[in-house]
């Protein structure tokens, strides 16, 4: 259920509304608005009467919501939401952020090396995994802890915020002492119980879209983490699994403005995991930001035909600089920086 509350309503009768509510046993999120202040209310609302509410002086509307998401919900919140990533904001008008980095931190000196590369080129975040889900048991699964040590130098180095993927709940308080951004994997995406562990943190969260998952099931997963106190959210489609082969997955461009319709939080857009496949990249990117994302994450290696994995998805510095200045061309025209 939402509530509009009149902008010039006395505040007596505003905790007094609000008192009332809550003993109800509901929970009750604001948002500020220029002409109206919205309550979001949280619970089992069904025993509450709108007429009731309607009685209020104070109050302008009310209006059931009918999506199972509320926290998420843009009928919550009107405003957009921007995620603040270590001095990097995103979401909004603010620029198009472009987080890149390679597949799997392989060491201290390329991680510091790309890093640097990328910055160049115009990346504000660095990615880098240090635990890797893989298919097989028998594939590198990452440095692990001294992956993330590499990935910090980086940060010194640079100056540029970290991101990196959390596999399980047990690494939780190593990633919030040392990244700036927790990416939660597609796999991970419906792991009800570490999308609670990262909600109790307000550690930002790059929340990628499970490879079978529909939008609905993608924005409840937002809305655990939401549910559980952190409003950080950032989503990240990667593709999904179609019938297509040609590509690695099949990347949903329209999910941009449908993310932006139904919610308030903003939206990247992993053209590398969509396409599997470095040639496409480019056209990718810059459709992702034609059509209103709000950042990009690519992944770079500088010798991609020796990474340790992946390199077929993975530009080199030099074509990620060219990706950037073409993006920034569609950025402009449609209005935004980056």
């Amino acid at each position: 259920m939402i509530i509009t509350l009149k902008k010039d309503a006395q505040e007596s009768e505003i905790q007094s509304l609000h008192k009332e509510l809550e003993a109800k046993g509901v929970q009750i999120h604001t948002s500020i608005g220029e002409e109206f202040n919205v309550w979001g209310l949280v619970g089992d609302t069904a025993h509450i009467d709108e007429r009731d509410i309607l009685a209020n002086t104070c109050v302008e509307n009310v209006t059931r919501v009918s999506a199972p998401y509320k926290l998420a919900n843009r009928m919550f919140h009107p405003e957009d939401t921007i995620v603040d990533v270590g001095g990097v904001k995103i979401g909004g008008n603010e620029p198009i952020v472009v987080m890149a980095g390679p597949w799997c931190v392989e060491g201290d000196e390329q991680i510091c090396r790309i890093g640097q590369e990328v910055k160049n080129a115009g990346a504000k975040i660095i990615r880098g995994g240090a635990y890797k889900p893989r298919t097989s048991p028998y594939s590198f699964q990452g440095l692990g802890y001294e992956g993330i040590v590499d990935m910090v130098h980086a940060r010194e180095i640079t100056g540029l915020p970290i991101v990196s993927e959390l596999m399980s709940a047990d690494k939780l308080d190593e990633f919030v002492e040392n990244v700036d951004l927790i990416q939660i994997g597609a796999r991970n995406m419906q792991n009800f119980d570490l999308l609670k562990a990262v909600g109790r943190t307000k550690k930002p969260i790059l929340l990628k879209r499970g490879m079978s998952a529909t939008i609905e099931d993608w924005i409840m997963s937002a809305e655990y983490i939401m549910a559980s106190g952190n409003p950080n959210v950032i989503f990240c489609e990667r593709g999904i699994r179609t019938f297509e082969r040609y590509t690695r997955n099949t990347l949903d461009l329209a999910v941009i403005p449908i993310i932006k319709e139904k919610t308030h939080l903003p939206i990247v857009i992993d053209p590398s995991h969509a396409t599997g496949d470095w040639k496409y990249i480019e056209s990718v990117s810059m459709a992702a930001v034609a059509a209103g994302a709000d950042g990009l994450i690519i992944e770079v290696h500088d010798h991609p035909e020796q990474a340790w994995s992946d390199g077929a998805q993975s530009l080199k510095p030099e074509k990620f600089a060219e990706v950037v200045r073409k993006c920034t061309s569609i950025a402009n025209a449609i209005g935004r920086d980056m």
